[in-house]
């Protein structure tokens, strides 16, 4: 509406032709053509800034809702999903981009980390304890100690990571071992070691490393309160429910409680 208003008035203001009165050109039929003139010029413009305007698309996550108009589906996993408008800043955007592809694939090696030992420890191949127990193990330092080490190393890979948001490259060089570097790429998608299968970072790969990112800090998430209501791991409790899912569910672990 604000474009629709701006071009209205600049073509009200536009002087036409010929808008001298008839009897300083001495023909009052100009004077009609002219009004004609800006009369069809008032109404060309109209009409081409509200063909212009720009239509909400509908949002994925949710039929009938429409998706805020920052958010046009140009980027990997766009549902239209920001019901509280916090992508609406460019640059806050880029770093939520950034933030949620870390956070997905922490949360699927996470998953992975919780489930596997579990499994392997079940079937007889290691005795790994569970992720709950970590803790309780004994391991070459304190756990303050080994708090304070996993603190410094994760601040210096984070510094470099934002660097990289700021200016993507600029950290592309190792900082100790100088015959190491990496090939300029997409920030967020690194490349070199950090890609062994070679995949091409194409629009529909992104969309799934999202899609399965997204779903793995929700299985993280179950996991989790899992266990603070049963006791118990996930691989624990699928056994449970798979031997008497009348009984083990949902439902009777919320009303025990």
């Amino acid at each position: 509406m604000a474009c629709f208003t701006t071009h209205a008035s600049a073509s009200i203001l536009m002087p036409c032709a010929s808008s001298k009165p008839g009897f300083l050109n001495g023909s009052s039929s100009k004077v009609n053509r002219d009004v004609s003139v800006c009369v069809t010029q008032k109404k060309t413009t109209r009409s081409y800034t509200s063909s212009s305007k720009v239509q909400p698309r509908e949002a994925e996550w949710l039929p009938g809702v429409d998706s805020p108009v920052y958010l046009t589906g140009s980027l990997p996993g766009d549902n239209g999903f920001d019901p509280l408008g916090l992508a609406e800043d460019p640059q806050r955007l880029n770093w939520f981009i950034q933030g949620e592809l870390v956070n997905s694939r922490w949360a699927m090696l996470g998953v992975a980390g919780m489930l596997l030992p579990q499994i392997l420890t079940k079937l007889g191949v290691f005795n790994i304890p569970e992720w709950f127990d970590a803790g309780k193990e004994q391991y070459f330092a304190s756990n303050s100690t080994l708090l304070v080490i996993e603190f410094l190393l994760f601040n210096y890979v984070e510094i470099r990571r934002w660097q990289d948001i700021k200016d993507p490259g600029c950290v592309n060089q190792d900082p100790i071992f100088k015959q190491y570097s990496l090939a300029p790429n997409e920030c967020g998608y690194p490349g070199g070691p950090f890609n062994p299968l070679n995949l091409e970072p194409t629009f529909d790969y992104k969309e799934k490393e999202l899609a399965n990112g997204r779903l793995a800090m929700l299985a993280f998430l179950g996991n989790v309160t899992q266990h603070n209501v049963t006791g118990k791991g996930p691989f624990e409790n699928f056994a449970d429910f798979f031997s008497d899912p009348v009984h083990n569910n949902i439902f009777q672990n919320l009303g025990a409680h």
